[in-house]
């Protein structure tokens, strides 16, 4: 089993809008598809391909994929992807997709963090003609085919799909490990593999915001203020509670 997982790194903004480097992490669904990943790997054998998209700085996320049990860790970075929107970021996942080609299943988390976005897995399942499953919180491999569990809104439903194929996670799937000090030390000494636009074979009209079919207009940041209630009668409480709320419009009704 060779298996491809996409990664995003996460920059966790502060309040006053400044980031830093201790803010970058995994994306947290990510971390449970490099989990699964490692745990086929181990089950049945193979190798497993972390690939991120973004600046050198993500280098360290690559790192931790690799401590946590990826064999190898595969970096797009070029000036000309910044700034990409979901269809330009799958035009350069893509295109290494393509480039690496010996892959039975591709893995990634349903959503990121900062974006919510739910477009990236779909879109490249699309583009690699390949079937997908989608919010998996269970899988198993039975010779050429994958078994999965899925949950939706309203119902939970387990299907197949024949490999190659690609799967996207909840957080649920698993608990991803927390490497270990040594595990750490030998990650930082493995290489990491660097692609560029000319790597990947793409013009600057297919990437970055040249290749953006969507533009971030502004960023605002939405503020928040508590309340402040305390109740303190125990009796009366769960009244007052419904009471405050149906005045704040949380409930409808008499």
């Amino acid at each position: 089993m060779n298996i491809i997982v996409l990664v995003k790194q996460i920059r966790c903004i502060e309040l006053d809008n400044v980031t830093s480097d201790q803010d970058r992490r995994i994306n947290r669904t990510d971390r449970n598809a490099i989990e699964e990943a490692v745990r086929i790997k181990e089950r049945f054998g193979g190798r497993v391909t972390a690939l991120t998209m973004g600046q050198i700085d993500s280098e360290a996320v690559l790192r931790e994929t690799l401590a946590m049990g990826a064999d190898e860790a595969v970096l797009l970075c070029d000036e000309s992807f910044e700034g990409s929107d979901s269809h330009a970021t799958v035009t350069v996942l893509e295109a290494a997709i393509t480039k690496i080609l010996d892959y039975d299943l591709i893995l990634c988390g349903a959503y990121s963090d900062d974006m919510y976005a739910f477009q990236i897995g779909p879109r490249i399942a699309e583009v690699c003609n390949l079937p997908q499953i989608t919010y998996v919180t269970k899988i198993a491999i039975e010779g050429r085919k994958v078994i999965a569990e899925r949950e939706l809104e309203r119902e939970q439903q387990t299907v197949e799909a024949k490999l190659p194929c690609l799967i996207t996670v909840l957080p649920s799937l698993n608990e991803p490990r927390t490497p270990s000090s040594e595990e750490r030390i030998s990650a930082l000494k493995k290489s990491i593999i660097v692609w560029d636009a000319a790597d990947l074979s793409l013009s600057e009209e297919e990437v970055g915001f040249n290749g953006c079919l969507v533009d971030v207009l502004r960023r605002t940041k939405i503020s928040m203020n508590r309340k402040r209630i305390v109740l303190r009668d125990e009796q009366s409480g769960i009244t007052k509670i419904v009471d405050i709320l149906k005045h704040e419009g949380v409930l409808k009704g008499t």
